[in-house]
């Protein structure tokens, strides 16, 4: 039997939002000064009168635009040491540790950049399906490659990934809106299951 199991990344398998903790590992002066520029946005954001996908851009754009590939994924790697494993939930450890890679195909699907959720979606051994951050000539340029990886767009990466390959079942796990429709579109979605 073939598996596909499909996780959210931030608040599902961490116990903290990764985007917030990484701008701060890379820059706290620099963060805290666009956090603060940023409360109306976010507020705007939590009132729903402001698009999550510019917020979002425009916040990470101002810790990481015009950085280098090179200093961003060293970056992410640091981060990656001094916090793994301790924001994973550890029964989403033990249940990821478990996994009988054999016969399944394991997504970490998540709305947060691919800059730092690699070396966790590597860790996890897991295929990671991410918003990407665009770079040019080995600089970041403060967007995305497509869309913001979250509602909808999940279920549509998540499907280019898998192309055409068939899986006799197919299970997801997440722990907001975002990720209704891929929780609603898996043979068996688990909600805020390793909470």
């Amino acid at each position: 039997m073939k598996k596909l199991y499909c996780f959210d990344f931030d608040g599902t398998l961490t116990y903290k939002d990764t985007m917030f903790m990484y701008l701060k590992f890379y820059d706290p002066a620099k963060f805290r000064l666009q956090f603060l520029k940023h409360v109306p946005l976010f507020v705007l954001l939590k009132l729903k009168l402001a698009e999550t996908e510019k917020v979002k851009k425009s916040f990470i754009g101002s810790i990481l635009k015009g950085q280098t590939q090179e200093k961003i994924e060293k970056k992410s790697k640091q981060f990656f040491e001094e916090n793994y494993p301790k924001i994973v939930r550890e029964n989403a450890l033990d249940f990821i540790q478990n996994i009988d890679r054999d016969h399944t195909n394991s997504l970490l699907v998540t709305a947060s950049l691919d800059i730092w959720a690699k070396p966790f979606a590597d860790a996890f051994k897991m295929q990671l399906v991410a918003t990407k951050a665009e770079f040019q000539n080995g600089v970041f340029t403060g967007n995305f490659i497509g869309k913001n990886c979250n509602g909808k767009e999940k279920l549509v990466r998540i499907k280019a990934e898998i192309n055409d390959n068939k899986y006799d079942k197919i299970i997801a796990f997440g722990d907001t809106s975002g990720d209704k429709p891929m929780l609603k579109w898996a043979n068996e979605g688990h909600y805020q299951f390793f909470h």
